[in-house]
């Protein structure tokens, strides 16, 4: 695999066939493992063929040769489904990259715009003590979940001009997240419709901030982290 590829395979879950690929970095792995981003697409990136992915964000990024200081997951939704209808799935794709690609469970951290956004809040609110932290873009879920997520930081961007998943939609998410004592904050990113994720994943220190957070509660990856 090349340093700027994502090497990409087929994961066989509960839910069906998930192609994925993976971005990891050149040399060894720290002594405690590489951090992890999991990254959701959005809904025209779904179904065959695998390169729609690289339209957007990190694998739009990883392809035209740029390095991050992390192991990076790309999973292609299948066509006809939506992240929400697969989450338990996505779980155990994430767990066997854990197990495969030397990752600290602790620094396990998802991302994800507008369908994505949408997988990104759901699978925190699932697996609630299970990511370091999460930042759903364009995105939104149930917010009356949200006391699930006192324990995991997000942060969150939205346009306040998307006519597509209305601002209000994680302005909600985030009230919710705060009032019932997490920490989460919203970016508005304004002017900006429906798009504005290439800005985000690039011109702004959201990777950084991704690979920043450690997780010391093992409530969820419990199994994971005595595997590895």
């Amino acid at each position: 695999m090349g340093k700027t590829a994502l090497k990409v395979s087929e994961f066989h879950s509960v839910t069906g066939k998930i192609p994925y690929g993976i971005y990891r970095p050149e040399g060894d792995a720290p002594d405690k493992g590489f951090p992890l981003i999991v990254y959701l697409h959005g809904a025209g990136e779904r179904g065959e063929p695998f390169e729609k992915v690289y339209r957007h964000s990190l694998p739009r990024y990883i392809q035209a040769g740029e390095s991050f200081p992390a192991v990076i997951l790309v999973p292609q939704c299948p066509g006809r489904v939506v992240w929400n209808n697969i989450v338990f799935g996505l779980k155990e794709l994430i767990d066997s990259v854990i197990r495969e690609y030397r990752i600290d469970p602790r620094r396990v951290s998802i991302t994800g715009q507008s369908m994505g956004g949408f997988g990104t809040w759901e699978m925190g609110l699932t697996y609630s003590n299970f990511f370091s932290c999460m930042a759903p873009v364009c995105g939104g879920g149930m917010a009356w979940r949200c006391c699930n997520l006192i324990n995991t930081p997000v942060w969150a961007f939205h346009g306040d001009a998307d006519e597509v998943v209305p601002l209000s939609a994680s302005l909600e998410m985030v009230d919710a997240v705060n009032q019932a004592g997490g920490e989460a904050r919203l970016t508005i990113l304004h002017g900006v419709g429906h798009d504005g994720w290439d800005f985000i994943f690039h011109e702004t220190d959201l990777v950084h901030w991704l690979i920043g957070h450690c997780r010391e509660d093992f409530s969820e990856n419990r199994e994971a982290f005595d595997e590895w």
